[in-house]
């Protein structure tokens, strides 16, 4: 029996996981605080949190909640309402908050926490290094980029047999659409088929890193030559320091003049002390005529004024934002790295993905007080304070000499300016662009040739769906209407593949097996074929969601037999 699923929260997210799970012919019921465009035999109306509301959606039988509000705390309330009510409920919850997130899923069974953000981010960074990735599935701690290969008359595949695919570590065979029959991809492993016109391959090919990043010296090096980022801070220091210095000499060349048996070196104490308040060799003045009495009243005076503005600027610059702004502005890359404009929640997620590849990075943002930037700057990222959108910022970043730059502020309308801003200074500049419409991204990135114009939203909501479906969700894609999930699955006594060999079972069940461990090993490529899974084993497999219910129904006593 396929699970009883409740959608809670029907937001654009919500609803799309929503209309995602019924159409791979899952028993879903929606639940929304508004009345929704059809489906009004699936969607219940009324407050979320209410236990008349719950209770009207069938929560006491279904098997999973997911808490697909934009509003934490909402999430969190009905949360608690939800495990009142059904303490035995999965729950998969929409978080923003990923440190509580974790938490969380400490703390209670059967709780996933997700982030539209975390589960977007991996597929803009992929877009950005080139890689026009249609998902992400993570094994052996990478996250890998999945994409799809169309094979035509001019493919470097074309004629190639997919068991010549099949044993590259560096790639994962995921999913096969021949363009003529319905061969499942074991079945055409096996017998050697080749890649023909129109045939359709799912891969997931495991990530580059980029060498160490650059010596201590070479940044050392790098801050001195990029100086001049930094100008138009350093300047209103640099002018009143030389005034000062004036001040000090006119003084100090006064006192000589006026009185030559003064030597310099006691003119130049007695100007330094009698500037800065400090004192000392006073007898300069007492001796000198009236008139130059009056010279070093006037000194005092407009010495203290410019001592205090000195004060002000060096306090300003060590003790305010001024010194974090030029470390930044002196530490930006020069060529072959990667501008982030928007340091929100995709924003610091793409830092992450970008960042852990050894890739160098600067951020574009507006806020000066971000809640991210202290965090950024631990990672030795460097930031830029300004609007994206002008040539003026933009160049400070080097944008001429950058592999890409992701426009992913919150803002659909300022994310088009920053995009089409920087393909105006630097035409052949990559450029991924955030969109929250994904109807309307595609026809941004046909107009104007942005190299991906994608949205978070459209992005992460396979995986919602898939983890509402259960296990252990490691990557998920769309293939035309097909949800597909990569997840792995524990073995058991009662496991419906338990005692059967590889091969024969995913030729049974359509799933493409990615690896096995066992207790002593991990098996991989033609050996993973041939294998007879054991109680204990751990199989990483993908599959048509559709077919999950396969891995809920208990085994024949027949079939676990050897």
């Amino acid at each position: 029996m396929k699970p009883r699923i409740i959608i809670c929260g029907l937001g654009r997210t919500g609803y799309k996981i929503f209309r995602l799970l019924k159409q791979q012919g899952v028993a879903v019921v929606g639940i929304s605080n508004r009345v929704m465009p059809g489906d009004e035999n699936n969607i219940i109306i009324g407050d979320l949190r209410a236990v008349s509301t719950l209770l009207a959606a069938g929560l006491e039988h279904s098997q999973t909640l997911v808490l697909a509000c934009n509003d934490d705390a909402l999430n969190l309330a009905i949360l608690t309402q939800a495990r009142v009510i059904n303490p035995r409920i999965r729950i998969v919850n929409r978080l923003f908050n990923s440190s509580l997130g974790t938490r969380l899923d400490q703390t209670l069974p059967d709780h996933v926490s997700m982030s539209v953000s975390s589960l977007a981010a991996p597929v803009f960074a992929f877009a950005a290094m080139g890689n026009q990735a249609i998902g992400q599935l993570k094994l052996h701690n990478q996250t890998w980029p999945i994409q799809e290969e169309i094979i035509t008359e001019s493919h470097p595949w074309m004629g190639t047999q997919l068991s010549d695919l099949w044993d590259e570590r560096t790639r994962m065979l995921i999913y096969y659409l021949p363009m003529d029959s319905n061969l499942d991809l074991v079945s055409a492993v096996a017998q050697g088929k080749q890649l023909q016109p129109g045939d359709r391959l799912i891969i997931g090919t495991q990530p580059r890193f980029r060498p160490k990043r650059q010596s201590w010296l070479q940044k050392l090096l790098k801050v001195f030559t990029n100086l001049q980022q930094f100008q138009h801070h350093a300047q209103p220091m640099l002018v009143v320091t030389l005034f000062l210095l004036l001040i000090i000499f006119t003084a100090t060349l006064t006192y000589v003049c006026v009185n030559l048996e003064t030597s310099i070196v006691d003119a130049l104490y007695f100007s330094v002390g009698m500037i800065t308040g400090a004192g000392g060799q006073e007898e300069v003045a007492e001796k000198s005529p009236d008139t130059i009495k009056v010279f070093t009243a006037v000194m005092m005076l407009v010495g203290a004024g410019v001592i205090g503005i000195c004060y002000a600027l060096l306090n300003d610059f060590v003790l305010g934002t001024r010194l974090k702004q030029f470390w930044d502005a002196a530490r930006v890359p020069y060529k072959n790295h990667y501008v982030v404009c928007g340091l929100g929640n995709v924003g610091v997620q793409i830092l992450y993905q970008l960042h852990a590849q050894g890739h160098e990075l600067v951020v574009i943002e507006s806020n000066p007080n971000n809640r991210f930037l202290n965090i950024v700057r631990s990672l030795g990222i460097a930031v830029i304070h300004g609007d994206a959108s002008l040539p003026a910022t933009l160049t400070a970043a080097h944008i001429q000499r950058a592999e890409a730059l992701l426009a992913v502020t919150s803002d659909d309308t300022a994310n088009l300016e920053i995009a089409l801003s920087a393909k105006s200074l630097a035409s052949k500049l990559s450029v991924v662009v955030r969109n929250q419409d994904p109807h309307f991204s595609h026809m941004v990135q046909q107009v104007f040739e942005f190299e991906a114009v994608l949205s978070p939203t459209e992005l992460a909501t396979p995986s919602f769906a898939a983890a509402a479906l259960g296990g252990q969700v490691l990557g998920n894609g769309m293939i035309g209407d097909t949800l597909w999930v990569a997840l792995a699955t524990k073995i058991t006594t009662e496991h419906p593949f338990c005692g059967r060999r590889v091969k024969d079972a995913a030729r049974s069940a359509d799933f493409v097996p990615l690896y096995v461990e066992t207790k002593y090993q991990t098996i991989h490529g033609w050996d993973l074929l041939e294998l007879n899974l054991a109680a204990g084993d751990l199989l990483y497999l993908t599959m048509p969601a559709v077919g999950l219910e396969q891995l809920w129904r208990t085994t024949p006593p027949q079939m676990m037999v050897r």
